[in-house]
């Protein structure tokens, strides 16, 4: 049970990594066209060098992390949590670069928050909350000015009310795709999880009932012995015997013990069991060749070599099935 628990851990640890790795690219694909239009097309004063910077260093984190991937061992919550810092670290130095919390831009802390709730750990989520609002108060003290129109009046024709508008619809649509992504790999966990729960107590129900049915085998096995022996006196008694009838019923019960003997020798058999009853004696040879005739009975063998020896060979006893 632990395995399998652990196992299903393994799978939705990597899985989210995944989704992590994925709306990575995307920041990175994101933040090289927005860098490109904020700055070519709108003409806004940039310190693109550095920023293309932090891009290369958030793409190389990725690299690491698909190869990380690759190993298939566990990604845990420590880990995950990580990956986060190192997103909000890469987007905190965007926005310092940027207007800090002038721009519209700032909200997708709001996304590493929800990603994080929806991954981690309580303790790790309210890490995360702290460090995202250290992130945001450091912002508005420190950061390098960005030429950005804030005349709210002008409505949707303002830059910062369409970056607002750009920032909240990326954030719903990737809190949309890749939360219900995640929240699928969880499902998959604990579905898994209830399968092998499901599977040991089976497991264990047949072990008991396997107990059960061995302990009644025993029980049974020393009141048909004694059964047995008793038929086997009324044979042999001449003033029943001498009665066909009697005589019939006799037989007819030392075949119902029979067979109830032989039904309890076949469960201790399934239970690893052998009971020391009706021993032949035999050779090794003499085993074999048994052997040798119920594989060629039961299966259509075109070549098969086989010979014995003529030597004297000790004998030995064997309980039939």
């Amino acid at each position: 049970m632990r395995q399998q628990a652990h196992s299903a851990d393994t799978a939705a640890g990597i899985k989210n990594l995944q989704q992590l790795i994925q709306l990575r690219w995307i920041a990175v694909f994101g933040q090289l066209f927005t860098i490109e239009v904020a700055y070519y097309y709108l003409g806004l004063a940039l310190p693109w060098a550095k920023m293309l910077l932090a891009v290369g260093c958030l793409a190389l984190f990725n690299v690491v992390s698909v190869l990380r991937l690759r190993t298939g061992q566990r990604v845990g919550s420590l880990e995950l949590f990580f990956a986060l810092l190192v997103d909000v670290a890469v987007l905190t130095t965007q926005l310092y670069l940027s207007g800090g919390t002038t721009n519209p831009f700032v909200f997708l802390y709001l996304l590493q928050i929800t990603l994080g709730a929806v991954l981690l750990r309580r303790p790790y989520v309210w890490t995360m909350v702290a460090v995202t609002c250290v992130c945001f108060a450091v912002l508005a003290r420190y950061r390098l000015p960005l030429a950005l129109p804030q005349n709210l009046e002008q409505g949707l024709p303002n830059l910062y009310v369409i970056g607002l508008l750009v920032c909240f619809a990326l954030n719903a649509t990737l809190v949309v795709v890749f939360i219900s992504r995640i929240n699928l790999n969880l499902r998959e966990r604990d579905a898994r999880l209830a399968a092998a729960h499901r599977r040991r107590v089976e497991s264990e129900h047949i072990v008991r009932m396997g107990l059960l049915a061995s302990g009644a085998a025993h029980e049974l096995g020393t009141p048909l012995s004694t059964m047995a022996v008793i038929l086997g006196d009324w044979q042999h008694d001449r003033r029943l015997t001498g009665h066909p009838a009697l005589s019939d019923d006799i037989e007819e019960m030392q075949v119902q013990v029979q067979r109830c003997k032989s039904i309890v020798s076949g469960i201790l058999l399934s239970a690893g069991e052998v009971r020391g009853e009706a021993s032949v004696q035999t050779t090794v040879c003499r085993f074999v060749d048994e052997l040798v005739r119920e594989w060629r009975d039961t299966r259509a063998i075109r070549g098969f070599a086989y010979a014995t020896t003529s030597a004297p060979i000790p004998r030995w006893c064997r309980i039939p099935r």
